[in-house]
């Protein structure tokens, strides 16, 4: 039996982790990412170039599953983490996403709020790495 889902002209996700990005930073301080595997090629933008590369590669799992509908998009973040300015970050229930977002975590006013994977690239929020 063949199996249709791993035919596709378009690349793997992995296949452009593993390329090296084009970077371009606009007047406002944001960078955008790169990343050729050719003739694809996804963008992604953030406040830092590891950011931007991030958010590059998070477009490719989402151009990827556009071409393989049952491919389950994979967050780049944990389902809870703390980031490196001490916010404790919670991913949403899959029924509350569409409606608040993907995390929601507590502002500097003590507040709740939510945010989407796309916002949290482009802020270039990072998980506090284990052991700090």
């Amino acid at each position: 039996m063949v199996n249709f889902d791993e035919r596709s002209a378009y690349p793997k996700p992995r296949d452009f982790e593993v390329m090296r990005p084009e970077y371009e930073e606009a007047e406002d301080g944001t960078v955008t990412a790169i990343i050729t595997v050719s003739p694809f090629e996804v963008t992604g933008s953030s406040i830092t170039e590891p950011g931007a590369r991030r958010a590059a590669i998070h477009q490719a799992h989402k151009t990827y599953k556009t071409y393989h509908p049952n491919y389950e998009i994979p967050s780049p973040f944990p389902d809870e983490f703390s980031d490196q300015e001490g916010i404790l970050w919670k991913r949403q229930p899959p029924m509350s996403r569409t409606m608040l977002g993907d995390y929601s975590f507590t502002d500097i006013d003590g507040e709740e709020d939510y945010a989407n994977i796309e916002q949290m690239l482009s802020w270039d929020v990072r998980p506090t790495p284990s052991g700090e």
